[in-house]
Order: C-alpha cells, then structure tokens, then sequence
C-alpha cells in the first residue's frame, strides 16, 4: 500500500472549499473521512459530518469561527456511519442548531458486512430527500446532486459548478481504490461521473485529487483490466484436471503479486465481477445456476467456449 501523505486538521482547499478531517483514520478511511465546508457567506454547507469523533467537532467549530460562519444546511453522501455519525454533533454547535439535514433515501433502513461484522443503519426522523439533479445553493457555491450508486445504493456526489468540480463521496477516493457493493451499478456510476465535470475531485478520504475528470477514467479502466482477468481465468483449464474454480482460486491467480492477507478482501471484489457477468447473463455471455454454484461462460473473450466455473464463496461475507 502507498504510504499515505499527513493531511492538516483542517485545510483550505479553494476558496469555495475548506476541507475538515473526522479525526478517524483507519486502514478504510485513509487519512479520515473528509467533511467539506462550502460557500463564502455567512451560511455555509457542510458535506458529510465524520462518525462523531470529538476532535472533530472541535476542529469544526474554530473553523466556524475563524470564517465567522454557521451551517444552514449538512449533506451525506451516503448512509456510512464515518459519514452520518457527527451529525448530531454539528446540530449542537452554536448557530448551527437550525441547520437543515438532507439525505438521498433518508428514511430507508441500510445494513452492510464490513470485516465481518453487520453494520446497520436506522434512519433518524426529520432528514430532507436529496433528489438525483436537484440544485443547492448556498453564497458563493452551487451544488448539483448526482446520484451514483455502487458503494452504497444512496450514493451521492455533488458537482461544485463554480469551479467545475466534484464531491466524489467514496465512489473515487484519493488514494487506491474504493469498495463497491454493486460492481455493475459502481461502473455505469463512474461512466456517468466522468462526463459531469473537468476539473479537480474532493473525494471522500485522501487528498485533493487535481485531475479528477482522469482519476474516475483511470478507476474504469482498472476495474475493466480486473474483470477481464477475472474472466480469463475462468475459461483457463486448471492443471490439476478439476472442473472449474472457485471464488478465492480465482483470487490467487489475479492477486498473485499481493501479500496473503490482502486475499481475503480481494475476493469480494472478484464475487462482485461474477455477480456482475452474472447480470449480464441474459445477453447469453454468462449462466449461473444459483443452488449448484456453477457459471458457464459462453463464447467471451478469450474463455474457452462453455468452460463451466465452479464458483462457491459466502455472499454475506463479500458485500
């Protein structure tokens, strides 16, 4: 893994954009989850609110005060508790008691597997819908909502037209590459997020990204180069003479190059590429039988020609 840069408590990024830290860092949330600030005025937008880490609501309220400014409105990105947990409190720092919470899907329940443990979300009464396209304003920024799912179904980025940017949540982060619990609609989201803006990426966690109109190109061609040695794979006769392969077989052959331990985590992506080939199975590429944990691979790429792929793996453990 890349060693990752020291990010500041606190960075002003533009001067439309002040970045804050959650105060949470972690193999998965990097440096920490990034909150944004946004505006010039008195009334600011807040982008996402950290998991309530203590250090971060003081980070926020001296940013507040050194820019003489409340909140008036708080977006989420997307139901992860790194990135809903501060919410209560950023609505108990003072000014900001009123401030408006606004959600994609807000009222709907979301439950996710992360190292191995459940993670629920129960949505709290009084978060406005966050419509896919809908314009927020706030002095000095304009904020345009775009729903993109993959990383979580409510997922959302925000394109900042005053400076032709874009909040890519965790869909694109700013260093490595992100999780998805749906590679199809993950992929469908990064083809439209690159045609939505040209200029720089605040990402969810990691630093600032300056091309980020190419980072979200480069996130699809390398998920594209995965699923095609995914893919290979599967029409390769093995060795040993057995019929098929299994998901984390699959794994030690496309993550050759990587250290052991990373296996395990490697091998939810290679589920969401067969998940993925499997959805695509109506155009006559991919059959999976559902019960007997077979896919057969017709006539794609360089698979040879119905190659059956035994596939067997824990779904619940790999969303």
């Amino acid at each position: 893994m890349e060693q990752l840069p020291d990010l500041p408590p606190t960075t002003r990024l533009s001067p439309l954009v002040l970045r804050i830290l959650g105060g949470n860092p972690s193999k998965f949330t990097l440096q920490g989850t990034n909150c944004y600030l946004i505006g010039s005025g008195p009334k600011r937008i807040l982008l996402d609110t950290g998991e309530g880490k203590p250090v971060f609501a003081s980070s926020l309220r001296q940013a507040l005060k050194d820019e003489n400014a409340t909140i008036e409105k708080v977006l989420l990105s997307h139901w992860h508790p790194d990135h809903v947990g501060g919410v209560s409190d950023v609505l108990a720092l003072p000014g900001c008691e009123g401030a408006e919470v606004l959600k994609h899907q807000p009222t709907a329940r979301q439950e996710a597997v992360a190292d191995g443990e459940v993670i629920a979300y129960e949505p709290p009464p009084g978060q406005i819908e966050i419509d896919d396209g809908q314009v927020i304003r706030t002095e000095g920024a304009t904020l345009r909502a775009l729903h993109c799912p993959g990383h979580t179904v409510d997922h959302m980025a925000f394109i900042l037209q005053e400076e032709d940017a874009m909040f890519t949540g965790d869909n694109v982060l700013g260093h490595g590459t992100a999780v998805f619990e749906d590679l199809g609609a993950y992929m469908s989201s990064l083809e439209l997020m690159e045609k939505q803006f040209a200029g720089r990426a605040y990402p969810g966690h990691g630093d600032v990204i300056s091309d980020g109109k190419g980072k979200v190109g480069e996130y699809i061609r390398h998920r594209r180069q995965r699923e095609g040695e995914v893919v290979d794979v599967l029409g390769t006769k093995r060795e040993d003479g057995h019929e098929g392969w299994t998901s984390m077989e699959i794994v030690k052959v496309v993550y050759r190059q990587y250290p052991e331990h990373l296996h395990g985590p490697a091998e939810g992506g290679v589920v969401q590429v067969l998940r993925k080939l499997e959805g695509e199975g109506g155009g006559g590429e991919v059959v999976f039988d559902g019960e007997g944990g077979a896919v057969k691979i017709l006539d794609m790429r360089n698979c040879m020609k119905d190659a059956i792929c035994t596939y067997s793996t824990n779904y619940a453990d790999a969303r």
